[in-house]
Order: C-alpha cells, then sequence, then structure tokens
C-alpha cells in the first residue's frame, strides 16, 4: 500500500506545516521568521529570516552523530583504473581545508567561484568548500568550450576559479588548462585566482601571480593545521548558481537558496528514493549537471547516505558490464541515471550477459530521469534486472522531482509512459494556450501553480526581468515547465515533449515524442529521435532518426518501412510520418539528452552553433552527411 495520497493530501492542506516538519532534519543556527514569506522574491521564499550552512549539515553534523568512520564517498575510475573510498570524517578535514585556502585567496561570504572540473572527488571537496564559507560556486562542465565558460565568467564574475589539469574520456585526454586560459582573455572579468589541480595524465603550465597549485597548497595548509569554521548563512542566500541554456544563446543563471534546497533534498532521499542513511545510492551523472549538484554531492551527504562518483562510461570503459561491476563491488542499493545510458547498455547487450557475471543482491530500485524513457527500455531493464525501474521527471529549475513513484511512501502501480504523479509541492495543471485547464487526457502546456516548492530557483542570476518573462509570465499565476503532456483520469501526468516539440503538420498538432514512443518499440531499435523539418506544403513533417540493436543482420531499409507503418498504424495517416533514416549515432550532450535543436537546424538549413555540451562533434559531421545523402536538408 502506498502513502502518496495521504502525504500529498496532507502537503495540499498546509504546505507551511508540511515543509516545517520536513525542516526538523536539517541542523540550524537560528530558526525562520515564516515558512513562507509571499512577499519576498518574484513569487515568495522559503524559511525566510532561518540562519544555516549546507556544508555543516552535509559534514560536521554527521560526524558529531557518530557517523565519521562511515564512507561518504567512493569514487570509482575506470578511465584512470582508481578507486578510493573517503570516509565522512575524512571529507570534513579536506573541505574544512580547502575552505581555508580558498579562504586565503581572498573568497569570503557572497563571493563566486567558478567550479571547472572532472569527475574527481576533489570538486565535490571544492563545492563543500564553497558552501562551508557561504561563498556561491557556479560549477562549469569540465571542458566546455573556452567561449562558453567566458560568458559565465562575465556573467557572475567569480573571485576565483577551481579546475582541474584535465579530464579523462575514453581513448582521449581532454586539457582543461588552456581552455581556462583562453577563456579568461576573453572574459571581461578577471578572477583574482586560479586553483589547478593537477593530474597526471596531463600536467598544465602554470601562470605565475594567477595560479595556485592545489596540492602543494593544501599540503602547506594542512601543515599549519588550519581549517575554516563554518559561516552561518541567511536560508534565502544563494548555495550555488548553475548554468542552463537560454533561447537567446545567453545562458541562464539558476539560483539556488541554502535553506529550502537542504530541506527538500534531505526529503527526497527516503520518501522518493527509498534510501536509510548509511546506504550505497549511486547517481551516474557529472558534477556539472544539476542531477550532480542534487544527487551526487548534496542529498546523499544531508542524508548521511554513502555517494558514488564514477569516472567513466555505461559501455566501453571497458564494456557492458561497467555499471553492475560498480553496483557488484560496492553494494549499491539505488541506481538514478539517464534513459540514454539503459539505451546504450542494451544496444551493446540486448541478452543482458553482462549482467548475470555479477553479484547484484543488495540492489533494489533503477530511477530514470533526464530524457524521456521508452517503454521498451524500461521493461528491458525491468526483465533483466528484477527491480523496480522508475521514470521520474525535474528540471535543472526545480532541483529534485516533479513526478515520482514515490518508493519511500510505497510504489504505485506503474503506467508505463509517465513519470508517475505530482510530489508534493507541486501542484500541477495541464493548461491551454489562455491559462485554462484542460480536460484529463488532452495535452496542454504542464505548469505549476505557484508558489514553487523549497528547493525551486527562487530568480535567475542577476536577472530578475529575464526570470519572469521566461518562467512566470507566459501563464499568470503559474511556473511554465515548457514541456507539453497530459494528465489522465488517475492523475497520472505525462510528458510528451518540450513545447517547441509539438509540431504542425497541415494543421495538426502532433507529438513528436509519441512518434518516438512507437518507433522506439521496435525490436531492433536501440534509439531514435523524430523531429520536425520545415515543409513547404504542410508548414513541418515528421522525421525519424533510429540506431539499430548490435548485430541486427536485416536490411536499414526494411526496417525503416516496418518503422513508418508502425507509425501510420498507432497515429494515423495524419502524422505524415514517411521518411525514416538510419545513422550510426545520434548527437547528444555529455549529460545524454539527444540534440534534437541541432538536428532540426541542419536539415532547415538554418544557422547554428556547435552545442558547448556536446559529447563528440563529430557525430553532427556524420548526421549531416547521412541527411544530405538521403536529400534530407532543404534546398541543399
Amino acid at each position: 500500500m502506498t502513502r502518496y495520497h495521504e502525504v500529498y493530501a496532507s502537503w495540499r492542506s498546509n504546505p507551511e506545516e508540511f515543509w516545517a516538519k520536513a525542516a526538523k532534519d536539517i541542523a540550524w543556527y537560528k530558526l525562520w521568521d515564516k515558512v513562507f514569506e509571499p512577499y519576498m522574491g518574484e513569487y515568495g521564499r522559503w524559511f525566510a529570516g532561518s540562519e544555516c550552512n549546507t556544508a555543516f549539515n552535509c559534514l560536521d553534523h554527521h560526524v558529531e552523530a557518530g557517523r565519521g568512520e562511515q564512507p561518504a564517498i567512493i569514487y570509482d575510475s575506470p578511465v584512470t583504473d582508481t578507486k578510493q573510498t573517503i570516509t565522512y570524517a575524512q571529507l570534513l578535514h579536506k573541505v574544512a581545508t580547502f575552505a581555508q585556502v580558498l579562504a586565503d585567496q581572498g573568497v569570503s561570504k557572497g563571493d563566486r567561484v567558478i567550479i571547472y572540473m572532472p569527475m574527481v572527488p576533489d570538486a565535490a571537496v571544492a563545492m563543500l568548500a564553497c558552501a562551508r564559507l557561504g561563498a556561491i560556486h557556479s560549477v562549469v562542465f569540465g571542458g566546455f568550450a573556452a567561449a562558453e565558460l567566458a560568458t559565465r565568467i562575465d556573467d557572475c564574475m567569480p573571485k576565483a576559479i577551481v579546475a582541474a589539469s584535465c579530464g579523462i574520456e575514453p581513448g582521449r585526454i581532454v586539457e582543461y588548462k588552456p581552455l581556462l586560459d583562453q577563456a579568461i582573455e576573453i572574459a571581461t572579468h578577471t578572477p583574482a585566482a586560479c586553483i589547478i589541480l593537477q593530474r597526471e595524465q596531463a600536467e598544465a603550465s602554470m601562470i605565475e601571480g594567477r595560479d595556485v597549485d592545489w596540492a602543494s597548497t593544501v599540503a602547506a595548509t594542512e601543515a599549519e593545521g588550519r581549517k575554516a569554521p563554518c559561516v552561518a548563512v541567511a536560508g534565502t542566500d544563494p548555495l550555488y548558481i548553475l548554468y542552463t541554456s537560454g533561447t537567446t544563446g545567453q545562458p541562464k543563471g539558476v539560483v539556488r537558496d541554502n535553506a529550502g534546497h537542504m530541506v527538500a533534498l534531505k526529503w527526497t532521499m527516503h520518501n522518493i528514493y527509498g534510501i536509510e542513511p548509511g546506504e550505497v545510492f549511486w547517481s551516474a551523472s557529472d558534477v556539472g549537471w544539476v542531477v550532480g549538484h542534487s544527487y551526487i554531492v548534496y542529498a546523499p551527504l544531508l542524508h548521511g547516505a554513502t555517494s558514488v562518483m564514477y569516472e567513466g562510461k555505461p559501455v566501453g570503459t571497458p564494456d557492458p558490464g561497467a555499471f553492475w561491476r560498480v553496483i557488484s563491488e560496492h553494494k549499491v542499493v539505488s541506481l538514478f541515471t539517464a534513459p540514454t545510458a539503459f539505451r546504450a547498455i542494451k544496444k551493446d547487450d540486448a541478452e543482458g550477459a553482462y549482467i548475470e557475471k555479477y553479484d547484484l543482491k543488495h540492489f533494489r530500485s533503477l530511477f530514470l530521469a533526464g530524457e524521456r524513457a521508452d517503454t521498451d527500455t524500461i521493461q528491458w531493464a525491468e526483465n533483466k534486472l528484477k527491480v523496480p525501474v522508475i521514470d521520474h521527471w525535474w528540471q535543472t529549475e526545480t532541483g529534485w522531482p516533479i513526478c515520482a513513484n514515490p518508493l519511500g511512501l510505497g510504489r504505485m502501480p506503474v503506467k508505463y509512459g509517465s513519470p508517475t504523479v505530482p510530489m508534493p509541492g507541486y501542484d500541477i495543471q495541464v493548461l491551454d494556450d489562455q491559462a485554462k485547464p484542460v480536460v484529463p487526457g488532452e495535452t496542454g502546456t504542464l505548469a505549476v501553480k505557484l508558489p514553487l516548492p523549497p528547493a525551486a530557483l527562487p530568480t535567475l542570476w542577476q536577472a530578475p526581468e529575464r526570470f519572469r518573462s521566461s518562467y512566470l509570465a507566459e501563464l499568470p499565476g503559474y511556473y511554465t515547465t515548457s514541456d507539453a503532456g497530459f494528465m489522465d483520469e488517475d492523475g497520472y501526468v505525462y510528458v510528451m515533449q518540450r513545447t517547441d516539440d509539438v509540431i504542425n503538420v497541415a494543421g495538426h498538432r502532433l507529438s513528436t515524442g509519441q512518434m518516438e514512443e512507437i518507433v522506439a518499440g521496435h525490436r531492433d531499435v536501440a534509439e531514435c529521435a523524430v523531429i520536425g523539418v520545415e515543409d513547404d506544403l504542410k508548414g513541418q513533417l515528421p522525421v525519424g532518426y533510429v540506431v539499430l540493436n548490435a548485430g541486427v543482420n536485416r536490411e536499414e531499409g526494411e526496417v525503416e518501412k516496418e518503422l513508418v507503418q508502425l507509425v501510420r498504424t498507432e497515429i494515423g495517416p495524419v502524422a505524415a510520418f514517411k521518411n525514416v533514416l538510419t545513422v550510426k549515432r545520434l548527437p547528444k550532450t555529455r549529460s545524454g539528452k539527444i540534440l534534437r535543436g541541432t538536428m532540426r537546424a541542419i536539415a532547415d538549413a538554418r544557422d547554428w552553433k556547435m552545442p558547448a555540451t556536446i559529447d563528440d562533434p563529430a557525430i553532427l559531421d556524420e548526421i549531416t552527411d547521412a541527411m544530405r545523402g538521403r536529400g534530407m536538408i532543404k534546398n541543399d
């Protein structure tokens, strides 16, 4: 039996009481004057008047409670053949020492620090050290292009930048320091110092007077026994800025505050993910993404769990059994990753032979998010792993799940294609373009009735008007998710696609997400994308791009014809789905999201620029050549 309906109803009846009760799990220097202050900020602020420190709650609080010898972080790096376990006491020592290093460089409460790091424990140390000082960190994905990094430097104006000399991808080393130097040269703002973690795979040249060596400076500070204490900050002060792409090309700096962030994330670990303190939780993401912030670093540590930091890939480091090895070796009870990762594993090991090689007796749940999880992938994972597979939906802006199947409250019946139901804090409405609710089953814009819950963004960094225009203006009284979908009669939410992925075919509004669901269900398809391309006659036409499973020995054209017929059967001729192109790979961000917008721009022969987050730029050349070979680029 699930307690979901009871818990959600308790939030609906008294939101302030609900979150005040959740806040009892957090240590405070000063309690709030008001749980929710409706007159602060753009739509109100949570825990106004409170004082707290996020790093204290992640580390000191647990060490004082006797959890010091428990592992806090397990680092597993197949690309460097390195494994390391760091206890809560050891992590506290590292964080307090590095916070002192930052303080010695002039970093103090309210200052910004950019962190430009690969998936190494030092990245988490840097994040928590900033939190300890009350400084505001902004993690930029390691290896981001110099021009993109420069825009973030100019927007948040960091006092210091913490970077590594390099990142390591399968078969190649990505040197970060030349990109960092170039970014600082491009930017108008210059940081006072750059603290560089030298990795043995590529040692960086240092600039005298600006660059500081991490290892030697930390060693000297340790020898002197100097550690920075926790600084009390207002609960409504920013903890971090995380940049997400903007439609104007100028990135949007999503702000996360301290108090609401801690309360909501701590609540999710047990109630949504079903994790107990002391258990091993693995989020196979990167600290450069919101998932890495929330569920590699902050939520597990706030909860007193053990978090796995993995520097590797789901396949190729060294094989499709990489995830199962990590789960087996480290006794992981729950994995959170992107559906793309599972599609890659399924493509290379459709029979699940590698799963049989490992002891997964401690493993009890799999969570998917980041892209729509197609039914075929979910069912494959269910059949092979024999554990609940939970699709859930959230955004950089929210910081935690909008909709989920809450394991900790008791699992609800699964409906494939749905991330299940809204979580407490989210009053989800499906609205038409007049901000009127639509009937169950009808597609509209998915919107959240204000106020947003704790941990959701209160604003954009130094851009309140842009925040209002981007999220609040379109549907007054609501936060618009920019996702389209519907809700069924049981209250289950279905997220079909971004609203700009609703295409207009001869006056019919059609969902490319629905078409993708159908295409992905074909036995020979490993992964797919459906995009709408310009058409002089019908306005737009859907085009499917598919990657076939390894070992498929049929003619590509034969499979493509079957896919066209599948969509025509399921949706009807109105879909005008006639073109399918088989490709070797789909272009993706490094978090696994397919770059549909860029593919659409190529097909429509519009100007586009290389996405900063792309995993492998060469894929776009492959896609362009494949499109051109089939005459699928407009006016080419």
